[in-house]
């Protein structure tokens, strides 16, 4: 879902500024929170003791997408990816240190060898450093912390809450800068945008209940599944043929999610 979002968001940041998208991508999933949730929610929202956490989640996680879509404009959605892909071994270094969770050697193997698949699938060595590839990796480091926070607020507060606080964080930030700089947008952008919204949504919403439900490690190592939808979209949209070093990490990548599930499975 979020390879298809950030596709989506790809497409759009050429002609919209990043902050106004993410304006209509948090107003539609608040819409959506409130829908679902009603006056229960913001009862919910009214009475948690995690406020401070919830928001400053928000502002974590703002500053994050901000410097990923805007990297978006210039880097094609694979390498894109394969550079956020620094975040899932950021993620289980930071579970091991600040949730003190147990991470088993398979699933150390697992986020290592699929880290080494994205290695080869981005081809590091023709990577360039340029302002872009920092925004990407300062957006991996805080959506990494980002990941940790989400997990510890999740033993206490519901998804929707979370969802709830994060994109209202979004919208009243995002409402600010649009207001000085909105640019028109026509039907079609517009309806684009929505559908960004819901599909961002979903995204969030399915990522918020992981985190309630599995350990950050294992989080960590299949996130790195969405690489191949990257290249699937990337192709299919901008006619962007990866090299054999793409289809040699790719299946690193998925075997390291095939090893991962088999002893988490058994276990």
């Amino acid at each position: 879902m979020f390879a298809l979002h950030d596709a989506a968001v790809k497409w759009l940041v050429v002609a919209i500024p990043v902050w106004q998208i993410l304006f209509f991508r948090s107003a539609t999933v608040l819409v959506i929170c409130l829908a679902i949730g009603r006056r229960a929610l913001l009862e919910r929202a009214a009475v948690s003791s995690l406020k401070r956490p919830l928001a400053f989640r928000g502002v974590i996680m703002l500053i994050a997408w901000l410097c990923y879509y805007s990297a978006a404009r210039s880097l094609p959605l694979a390498q894109l990816w394969c550079l956020y892909f620094a975040a899932p071994l950021m993620v289980t270094v930071m579970a091991r240190q600040i949730l003190h969770e147990h991470v088993t050697r398979t699933r150390w193997l697992c986020v290592m060898l699929g880290f080494i698949g994205v290695l080869f699938a981005s081809d590091p060595f023709g990577v360039r450093a340029s302002f872009p590839t920092l925004l990407v990796l300062i957006a991996a480091a805080l959506w990494g912390y980002g990941i940790i926070l989400m997990r510890q607020i999740a033993r206490v507060e519901p998804t929707l809450l979370q969802m709830l606080s994060t994109n209202s964080v979004f919208l009243l930030c995002t409402g600010v800068i649009c207001l000085a700089d909105w640019q028109p947008l026509s039907m079609q952008q517009v309806v684009m945008l929505i559908g960004v919204g819901m599909i961002g949504g979903l995204a969030q919403f399915l990522v918020f209940e992981a985190a309630r439900m599995i350990p950050a490690s294992v989080m960590a190592t299949l996130e790195y599944s969405a690489l191949p939808w990257a290249f699937l979209l990337g192709y299919w949209i901008w006619l962007d043929i990866p090299p054999f070093a793409v289809f040699l990490g790719a299946g690193l990548i998925i075997a390291a999610g095939a090893i991962l599930l088999r002893a988490e499975w058994r276990a």
